[in-house]
């Protein structure tokens, strides 16, 4: 029989959507790891696990390519609530995730918008590795990275702001900085640029994925950030690899992201016990 799925993404960051809710369990870590393959599996950024929620809509399991399981993520919710608007003709819906509760709507031009909840700048919520005199300027250099905000979207992020993010190495310096000891849980790297006061660039290194063409955490990262450092205005757009998303920050306690979703694929996973064609 196998294991159907539906290969989803937003703005590139691409996702394995397994709908497990009539059969908690089919889909493990190790698993996960093979879906996530891009030679050898499907390929994709996160393998999501759609199960029953006491408290939501549907529970929204993340699994990173290298099996760790994520918090929360932003474009993957924009997709599950896609799917679950089709399936019960609403406009609205709450995803549960590890990192809390997201409410989604329908948006204009057929877009999702997401409240990500608060950004927490908290040392322990971020979490870090001890306390920081301000967490809005992290002890962290590397190269002539300095500076960068720590934050936590349910998820932990260090955002540095660049002259030009399009220079930046960031396959090299991305894991370094998500290995950081000062981040006990890994991090989330975000590379953003200041185009203007409502216009970011980002480019991200995502933790236990790597380089991403977009990520929708990463994205409320930056946006409040930004805000923080008094760097952006609360309503922007930001431009990431894959394209481009609408943050309004004007209520750090609810983050709004929209952008769009598409469904690329549906297919078969074969299990043992059913063998491929």
């Amino acid at each position: 029989m196998g294991i159907p799925f539906l290969k989803m993404h937003g703005l590139g960051n691409d996702f394995v959507v397994i709908d497990d809710r009539a059969s908690v369990g089919r889909v493990d870590q190790a698993l996960a790891v093979k879906l996530a393959d891009r030679r050898l599996g499907v390929g994709c950024d996160q393998v999501i696990v759609l199960e029953p929620s006491q408290r939501g809509d549907v529970f929204m399991r993340i699994f990173n390519p290298d099996g760790s399981e994520a918090e929360s993520c932003g474009n993957a919710t924009r997709c599950v609530a896609d799917l679950v608007f089709e399936e019960s003709g609403s406009e609205k819906a709450v995803i549960e995730t590890r990192g809390g509760l997201l409410a989604c709507r329908r948006a204009k031009d057929e877009m999702i918008t997401v409240d990500m909840g608060p950004a927490r700048f908290g040392w322990q919520d971020i979490p870090l590795a001890h306390a920081v005199p301000d967490t809005a300027h992290l002890p962290v250099a590397l190269d002539d990275l300095t500076d960068p905000v720590g934050v936590s979207i349910g998820n932990p992020h260090c955002t540095f702001f660049v002259p030009d993010a399009e220079a930046v190495a960031i396959e090299r310096l991305g894991p370094l900085i998500e290995t950081d000891s000062l981040f006990p849980a890994r991090t989330n790297v975000e590379f953003v640029q200041v185009i203007a006061p409502d216009h970011l660039r980002m480019r991200v290194w995502e933790r236990g994925a790597g380089v991403t063409l977009a990520c929708g955490s990463g994205a409320c990262a930056s946006a409040a950030a930004a805000v923080k450092r008094k760097l952006a205005t609360p309503r922007m757009a930001i431009d990431l690899d894959g394209g481009r998303l609408w943050l309004d920050a004007s209520d750090l306690d609810h983050i709004l992201m929209t952008g769009p979703t598409e469904l690329a694929f549906r297919g078969n996973w074969p299990t043992d016990d059913a063998p491929a064609g």
